[in-house]
């Protein structure tokens, strides 16, 4: 006798109440199923869905902006290694004296000691306007006064 068989005489011999009881634990246990795996993680979806949205629209905005950045860095003309000098050299002012800058050929290195942090960071915007210099290396450690040690190096346009 198969399996099917003896599940078709069980199922004869099992009263009409039984039966019915059967059916509803199946249908609870069938919506159930349906809830766990089918529309809770769809209710759960439409409630983050809002908070998602506006934290990828201001990733967005952010991307836009640096993308404008970008773009407005690229439209500036370019300047040449004299130019671009002269404006560090002019910049290096914002340091104080903790800072000394050193111009080998194509390459500048800035030592700095015990630069403020607000200091450091508006030199290096002045650096990325005025001369269109980014760093190349840097190996900076706060120093005990708050203020930033270390060493700079940049690389000056061909000439």
């Amino acid at each position: 006798m198969s399996i099917l068989n003896k599940l078709q005489t069980r199922w004869q011999s099992v009263s009409r109440r039984e039966q019915r009881l059967l059916w509803l634990a199946l249908a609870v246990l069938a919506l159930a199923l349906l809830w766990w795996v089918a529309l809770a993680p769809a209710l759960k979806v439409l409630k983050t869905a809002p908070q998602q949205h506006l934290a990828l629209d201001a990733q967005l905005q952010h991307m836009q902006q640096l993308q404008a950045q970008a773009q407005a860095l690229r439209a500036q003309p370019l300047i040449s290694a004299a130019q671009a000098r002269s404006a560090l050299e002019d910049s290096v002012k914002l340091l104080g004296s903790g800072a000394q800058l050193v111009v080998q050929t194509e390459r500048v290195t800035l030592t700095l000691k015990a630069v403020p942090p607000e200091a450091l960071a508006q030199w290096l915007a002045s650096a990325r306007q005025n001369a269109h210099l980014a760093p190349l290396e840097a190996h900076l450690t706060r120093h005990a006064t708050g203020g930033w040690d270390g060493t700079l190096v940049l690389q000056l346009p061909a000439q």
